[in-house]
């Protein structure tokens, strides 16, 4: 089947592209599967928000809930969302297979309320990877001071592992450390390093937010000349910081050689907040080698009508460094804002977790009502 030639474009420059969605009427009505076939999607990642919108719809989990019976509403969330995960992943197999197990990935996020707690993070995760109990599954942990001894933990068992709400340079340089112990260590318990893929996903678009409303309270012709720069520059100097990384750490070496993946960059929170802005901005502006982004369909359906596609990140660093320096300059303290970003992160999901136990139990009810 034809691939639209967009996203064709945007994937034979590198970037493996994931729908930022799930949901079981996407599942069920083929949605999931045309989008495979026709806009080059290769992946998936869920989050609380994404199952807090796909567990209010009324009908689709009916069935489920009623076959579940009077369980505790914790019990419930689990089988339905690693049902959803699980049936995914059985789609997504072929491309797993075909790739050597680098696409074909479905994540599905440990509980939000955990984000500080490192033991029952790594408890959680084993326990959501033998749940869903497939290969190409994948197991997201924020990117927290506590969770980062979780992820190599995780790591550490032969699971694979997305890290999520990277914000900093800073933090995702501790993420690519605690990346490469834990595979350090899943080689000395004698896993099958080529079985274990992984993803720092650095999000974007919540960078521009948060920098774009501090340089419009500034208000000079130069703060308003870096509007909309912030995010791409941060996520470009990430690029270059992943690049040096990995080729240039004497463990790394030793593992790859041994058959160890890199950790790839996921470009997270691409759809465009400010409607000035490209509604393909964060896909267009951030294509190289060797990066996931995953889209919400609405930037996914923008990059089929007008992406560019064309490789934006190589020659760039010199440039982005100068973007975040000069946001220095107006008094911008970058890690101010991106440390808040990672703390109202973790907040968002947790009340979308509420939101999801809600409505979950409020299903359990209607169903064992009838």
């Amino acid at each position: 089947m034809a691939q639209n030639v967009h996203t064709q474009k945007t994937s034979d420059s590198g970037v493996s592209i994931w729908l930022d969605d799930l949901s079981r009427t996407r599942i069920e009505s083929g949605s999931l599967q045309d989008l495979i076939a026709h806009k080059n999607v290769v992946g998936v990642t869920t989050n609380p928000s994404i199952f807090q919108k796909a567990l209010s719809q009324v009908g689709p989990y009916d069935a489920q809930l009623k076959e579940l019976g009077k369980v505790d509403v914790e019990t419930a969330i689990r089988e339905l969302t690693t049902t959803d995960v699980r049936n995914a992943t059985d789609i997504f197999r072929e491309i797993a297979e075909a790739t050597d197990f680098v696409n074909g990935r479905v994540s599905i996020e440990v509980d939000p309320r955990l984000a500080h707690d490192t033991e029952n993070t790594a408890k959680q995760a084993l326990e959501l990877w033998e749940k869903v109990n497939r290969p190409n599954a994948m197991i997201k942990i924020p990117a927290t001071l506590e969770g980062l001894p979780a992820i190599t933990a995780t790591l550490a068992k032969g699971i694979s592992v997305n890290v999520t709400l990277i914000f900093s340079i800073e933090r995702y340089e501790q993420v690519i450390d605690a990346y490469i112990e834990g595979i350090k260590q899943a080689h000395a318990n004698g896993h099958d390093l080529t079985k274990i893929a992984s993803v720092a996903s650095f999000f974007v678009s919540r960078v521009d937010s948060a920098v774009d409303k501090l340089l419009e309270e500034n208000g000079s012709e130069e703060a308003k000349a870096l509007e909309g720069k912030a995010a791409v520059a941060n996520a470009r100097i990430a690029y270059e910081l992943f690049e040096n990384k990995f080729a240039n750490d004497p463990a790394w070496a030793e593992l790859e050689a041994a058959g160890a993946k890199r950790q790839r960059p996921l470009w997270a929170s691409t759809g465009t907040k400010n409607p000035a802005y490209s509604p393909s901005k964060y896909v267009d502006e951030l294509v190289a080698e060797d990066v996931v982004n995953t889209m919400p369909e609405k930037t996914l359906d923008a990059l089929a009508e007008q992406g560019d596609g064309a490789p934006s990140i190589k020659g760039t660093y010199e440039e982005s460094h100068a973007v975040m320096n000069k946001l220095a300059e107006l008094g911008i303290d970058i890690k101010q804002v991106t440390d808040k970003l990672e703390a109202d992160g973790v907040a968002a999901f947790i009340k979308s977790w509420d939101s999801v136990i809600a409505d979950v139990q409020a299903g359990i009810d209607r169903v064992n009502a009838e």
